[in-house]
C-alpha cells in the first residue's frame, strides 16, 4: 500500500498530514501513520479543531475540569488545542531528532481574528511556543501584510514559524524576505541559526477551484482546455522563486551560519473537482526539499494509486509562465484571484474559531458544576 508514499519520501517530499484530533492521538493512529505510511509531519488550522473538538470525542474530561476552574473559553480553547499539539509532538519527537529538527513538526495557528495585526500576531506566537514548550513546533502566521513584519520578529527570536495562506507568486517573495531579515535578527542578536526551521504554506486546489469558475464563465473551447492547469502552474513558478532564492549571495551567507532553507509546503492538496485524479497536487507536485501536507484521504489515495514518476516541478517552468499567460489574456486577474482567496482564507478561519468558540462555551456551561 506504501509504495508510492515511500518513492514520494524517496524523491525529498515530505510527508504531513493535515489533520489531528485527540481521538487521533489517543488510539494510536497518529503512530501507526508515521510507522506505516511515511507521515513525518502534522499540520493544524483552525477549521482541523473545529471539526476535533466539535465532535467532542476525548476532549469531556478536560473540558470538565476547565468548566470547574471557571475558565474563560478563549483560555479553554488554547488549553486544549496546545494539549492536543504537544502530545502529537511528543509522538513525532524520534522522527524530529532524526531529521535534525526538520521534520517530526506539528503546527499550531495563531488566533486567526489577529491576521491583520502585527503586533498581537507576535504576542500570541510567542504564547503558544511558550505553551506548548515543544522544540518540534511551527507557530502558523498566515501571510497577510501585518503578518509579514511578524515573521521577521518571531523567526528573529528564535522561535520556528510555518507561514500559511500563501497564495500568490509576489506574496510568496515577500515571505521569503521575510524569513531572511528575520534569520538576520537572529543571526546578529547571537542565537543558534541552526535550530530555527520554517516551511511556507503555499496553497493550491483553491487557485484551480476560483480560476475554474471563471473559465467556466469564459465559455470558449480555450478556456475549457485550461482548467486544472492554474494551481499546478502557480506551484512551481513559486518552486521556481524558491530555487532562485535559496541560491542568492544573500542566503548563502546566512547558510554559512548554520541557517535552514525554508521549505516550500504544499498546502490544501486535496482534489475538489471530481473530474481531477484525486492525487492531482501531489503527482505533479514532486520536488527536493519540499513538504506535502495532505488530508487523510488524499493520503490513502497516494498510498493506493498514486504515479510518483520523480521531479514533476523542475523543467516545467516555460510551461507554467505560458499557461497563466494564456488564464490572463483571457480576461481572469491573477491579482484579483490570488486576493480574493487570500481574504477568504481568512476569513474561513475565522469563521471556524468563532463557531469553535461557541460550541466550546456551550460545552464549558453544559458541564460547569452547580452551585451549593
Amino acid at each position: 500500500m506504501t509504495d508510492a508514499l515511500k518513492r514520494l519520501s524517496d524523491e525529498g517530499v515530505a510527508i504531513w498530514l493535515d489533520d489531528l484530533s485527540r481521538k487521533r492521538i489517543t488510539s494510536g493512529n497518529l503512530a501507526e501513520l508515521i510507522d506505516q505510511s511515511h507521515v513525518v509531519g502534522v499540520t493544524t488550522n483552525p477549521a482541523i479543531f473545529q471539526k476535533a473538538i466539535s465532535g467532542g470525542e476525548g476532549y469531556e474530561q478536560q473540558l470538565t475540569d476547565l468548566a470547574t476552574r471557571k475558565v474563560t473559553v478563549d483560555e479553554a480553547l488554547r488549553m486544549i488545542t496546545t494539549a492536543d499539539v504537544r502530545d502529537a509532538a511528543d509522538i513525532l519527537r524520534p522522527v524530529y531528532d532524526r531529521t535534525d529538527g526538520q521534520d517530526g513538526r506539528v503546527s499550531i495557528e495563531v488566533d486567526p481574528r489577529l491576521a491583520h495585526n502585527t503586533a498581537a500576531t507576535i504576542a500570541e506566537a510567542k504564547q503558544l511556543a511558550w505553551l506548548v514548550d515543544r522544540p518540534n513546533t511551527l507557530i502558523k502566521i498566515p501571510a497577510t501584510k501585518a503578518g509579514l513584519p511578524a515573521i521577521t520578529e518571531v523567526i528573529g527570536k528564535g522561535i520556528s514559524v510555518n507561514v500559511t495562506l500563501i497564495f500568490s507568486l509576489e506574496r510568496y517573495r515577500e515571505v521569503m524576505d521575510a524569513y531572511l531579515a528575520g534569520l538576520e535578527k537572529a543571526k546578529a542578536a547571537g542565537l543558534d541559526l541552526s535550530l530555527i526551521h520554517s516551511v511556507a504554506s503555499f496553497f493550491v486546489s483553491r487557485v484551480d477551484t476560483e480560476i475554474d469558475k471563471r473559465l467556466d464563465a469564459v465559455g470558449t473551447d480555450e478556456a475549457k482546455a485550461l482548467k486544472g492547469k492554474a494551481a499546478l502552474a502557480n506551484a512551481r513558478l513559486a518552486y521556481e522563486a524558491y530555487e532562485e532564492v535559496f541560491s542568492s549571495d544573500r542566503w548563502n551567507a546566512l547558510e554559512r551560519a548554520g541557517a535552514n532553507k525554508q521549505r516550500a509546503l504544499w498546502a490544501s492538496t486535496g482534489v475538489k473537482d471530481p473530474a481531477y485524479k484525486d492525487t492531482l497536487y501531489v503527482d505533479d507536485l514532486v520536488a527536493p526539499n519540499t513538504v506535502n501536507t495532505m488530508p487523510e484521504a488524499t493520503l490513502e489515495a497516494t498510498a493506493d494509486h498514486g504515479q510518483i514518476t520523480g521531479d514533476t516541478v523542475r523543467g516545467t517552468y516555460e510551461q507554467a509562465r505560458a499557461e497563466l499567460d494564456a488564464v490572463a489574456k483571457l480576461g481572469i486577474s491573477y491579482d484579483d484571484v490570488v486576493q480574493l482567496l487570500e481574504d477568504e482564507g481568512v476569513e474561513k478561519f475565522e469563521a471556524s474559531w468563532n463557531d469553535l468558540l461557541k460550541s466550546t462555551e456551550a460545552e464549558l456551561q453544559r458541564l460547569a458544576p452547580t452551585e451549593a
